[in-house]
């Protein structure tokens, strides 16, 4: 079969189930062949063989099923790197991507220290750190697999970052001046999590206790002892958390508390400065 008669028929078949088709298809053949989409558009006669033909039906059947693109070819793009990713974390999504941005604009040291609060991917992290090469950024998560994965992704992309073990603050030492955060945020009980690509990830770096609340309460007010005075808090959550997150700031002592949107305009990035003088 051709390329690109293969791509339109898979496209078709995914059209009931993504919001992605073509690019879906477009992916999984794009690592079956290892190419580019680049080639994929100028060499759309060419003929795949045996085994091109199927490793690619067996990649796309399990996209029927719901399974993530990211998860079937072990690759995501975040910030313009290309991250590897599996199971054991989330996948990164360009609306965190809103996170780095904000934390790139902040005036900070040029050897800022920066934390990454349950990295994953190291997503968060290693953007930060190709965009400052004089930061000192380190990122911690409770899940060892999710670690391991982090360090691979900082080592292929020659990016120094320290990564380690650590619930939150608990292996964390000394003082921060920029502190970042993607944490579980969403309640048990919310119905997205049996939707989409959401249903393939891990619970553990999902949902939270106290309606999605439980860890951003955690990280908001055990921030201050790891902040240097005009340090910055930013964190990202639910899109209707937005106030509740702006509240607990405000009321541990947080100034120039703010909320940014995401991509699709909704409430995303809260964040706030530790005060200078105290």
């Amino acid at each position: 079969m051709r390329v690109d008669t293969w791509l339109a028929q898979a496209a078709n078949s995914l059209k009931a189930g993504s919001d992605s088709p073509r690019l879906d298809a477009e992916l999984l053949l794009m690592h079956v062949l290892e190419v580019n989409r680049t080639w994929l558009f100028t060499w759309p006669e060419t003929t795949l063989t045996t085994e091109q033909s199927s490793q690619a039906e067996a990649l796309l059947q399990k996209r029927l099923t719901g399974e993530p693109v990211a998860y079937l070819t072990g690759r995501r793009e975040f910030w313009s790197l290309p991250l590897s990713v599996n199971p054991s974390t989330l996948i990164p999504r360009p609306d965190t991507e809103t996170l780095v941005e904000w934390a790139l604009e902040l005036t900070l040291p040029e050897d800022s220290r920066v934390l990454d609060l349950g990295t994953g991917t190291g997503a968060i992290a290693l953007a930060l750190a190709s965009e400052k090469t004089n930061w000192q950024v380190e990122a911690v998560d409770l899940n060892p697999a999710a670690v391991e994965l982090a360090r691979a992704n900082a080592s292929s992309l020659d990016l120094n970052v320290d990564v380690f073990e650590s619930r939150w603050f608990s292996g964390v030492d000394g003082r921060f001046h920029l502190i970042v955060s993607n944490p579980p945020y969403i309640d048990a009980g919310d119905c997205h999590l049996s939707e989409g690509d959401v249903r393939f990830e891990p619970l553990s770096a999902l949902v939270a206790d106290a309606q999605g609340m439980a860890d951003i309460a955690e990280i908001i007010s055990k921030a201050p002892t790891y902040l240097y005075k005009g340090g910055w808090l930013l964190l990202e959550h639910g899109y209707e958390q937005g106030q509740a997150v702006r509240e607990l700031l405000a009321s541990q002592g947080f100034e120039q508390v703010s909320t940014r949107n995401d991509l699709e305009g909704r409430p995303r990035i809260t964040g706030g400065q530790w005060p200078s003088l105290m």
